[in-house]
């Protein structure tokens, strides 16, 4: 099984899904953080090359209600937001079986752009190893939603990924695969792909 882990150059989710047999490539436009199947490219030229799953994690600058506030005050701001969604709107519509596009809550310009409505709004939190806050949504094509495994009381929620302290890593380490969202995922998709009558 091949899987395309696009928009993204980390290694986490790579690892956890290699480890349960799937062949893993990362692609990005900026060279990977350590894994050595990696294809520094657009994605788009890539989409068609075979894949049985793919998981992607575009870039939130524009879309992310988080700042929208910015939407109306950068000029092209609008307009480029309007070509990601675009761009995010080619990932959902991919020739691959199993899809994923992971992202942080949206902005309404942005979901008016998007073609199909979020599946399952998740927290980092939610799964085992994590106790972070960082609402995130996954529009899911072919698979079946992740099961929460942990609940912890508000008072061990940490929001250190909000809190990230400005420098030239900031966008980097808030935009950052949890691992613990990563590992949920292989645990899930990764291993009972074919028994979930998903393919």
């Amino acid at each position: 099984m091949r899987l395309l882990n696009g928009c993204c150059k980390s290694v986490v989710l790579a690892q956890e899904f290699e480890e349960r047999g799937w062949d893993v490539w990362t692609c990005d436009t900026q060279p990977s953080e350590g894994w050595g199947k990696h294809i520094q490219d657009d994605i788009l030229n890539h989409l068609n090359d075979g894949w049985d799953m793919g998981i992607f994690h575009p870039d939130c600058t524009t879309k992310a209600n988080s700042g929208v506030r910015w939407l109306f005050e950068i000029p092209g701001r609008y307009q480029q937001m309007i070509e990601d969604c675009d761009f995010f709107n080619k990932l959902l519509g991919a020739n691959i079986p199993l899809i994923c596009v992971e992202h942080p809550i949206i902005h309404k310009y942005a979901k008016s752009h998007i073609v199909k409505e979020y599946t399952q709004l998740i927290q980092p939190h939610w799964f085992t190893g994590s106790d972070e806050s960082k609402a995130t949504l996954l529009w899911l094509i072919g698979l079946p939603k992740l099961k929460r495994t942990q609940w912890l009381d508000k008072s061990e929620i940490q929001q250190s990924v909000w809190r990230h302290p400005p420098n030239p890593d900031r966008k980097t380490n808030r935009a950052r695969n949890s691992p613990a969202i990563a590992k949920a995922m292989a645990n899930k998709w990764g291993n009972s792909v074919e028994s979930d009558n998903i393919c």
